[in-house]
């Protein structure tokens, strides 16, 4: 009788990630149950940045599982195993909505990042309430604190990579043929630090949006990791 092969620990990572995300399909639900209708519970799988969502309880930003991460998770896969947890932090959905969220990622034994546990709750009715309460009360600006960043949350992985790209367009006030050689790279050095080309085809993508070759998304992704090099920074 032949003796049974050792498992390999690569094999032996992946059984155990798959336990992890297995494991936090009922925390998900426990966690929406018990916050209520504003609360949604995202769980991702990082090894699949396309379709990371893996379990979703609640809707919040209208997600689904084999839908794909917001440019937060990108940021957060983009640090790999120096990410930290994110929590509380205060962003806008496309369609006005106030959202509290707390990214919290999850490791492996070894310490590797692999995914992560996103708790999203809708703010918006409680903010207003404020607002209304502190004018009742006579507070001058209650409510009006820093405007948060407004967040695509989108299950195709293509808008959100579109509007990471706009954004920054929008924040230079110029198109891609208005910017200078300094730009175009820092352009694609913010992309690349958001976790964007991780993304399977995101550089074709890039591309296409900005109405350049792929062989010029290429060479300018090169140029501005070889210049973080050059710099002493971290390249992504």
């Amino acid at each position: 009788m032949a003796s049974q092969q050792p498992e390999s620990p690569s094999h032996g990572l992946e059984r155990e990630r798959d336990a992890i995300i297995a494991a936090l399909g009922p925390v998900a639900d426990g966690l929406a149950a018990t916050f209520g209708p504003m609360c949604e519970v995202v769980v991702h799988d990082y090894r699949c940045p396309e379709k990371s969502v893996v379990a979703v309880a609640g809707s919040v930003t209208g997600r689904a599982v084999g839908g794909a991460m917001s440019e937060i998770g990108m940021r957060v896969l983009a640090r790999g195993d120096r990410a930290t947890d994110e929590l509380n932090y205060l962003t806008r959905t496309d369609g006005g909505q106030l959202v509290k969220s707390s990214t919290m990622v999850l490791r492996d034994s070894t310490g590797a990042v692999f995914g992560a546990l996103c708790v999203n709750l809708d703010v918006t009715a409680v903010n207003q309430a404020h607002a209304l309460l502190g004018a009742l009360a006579g507070i001058a600006g209650a409510g009006n604190g820093a405007e948060p960043p407004v967040t695509t949350f989108g299950n195709d992985i293509d808008s959100v990579v579109d509007a990471l790209v706009d954004a920054h367009l929008l924040r230079q006030n110029q198109t891609w043929a208005g910017l200078d050689r300094a730009r175009r790279l820092r352009l694609f050095r913010s992309l690349d630090e958001r976790g964007v080309f991780a993304v399977r085809r995101a550089i074709e993508q890039v591309a296409v949006r900005l109405g350049i070759s792929r062989a010029s998304a290429y060479s300018y992704l090169s140029q501005a990791r070889a210049t973080d090099r050059t710099a002493g920074g971290d390249p992504t």
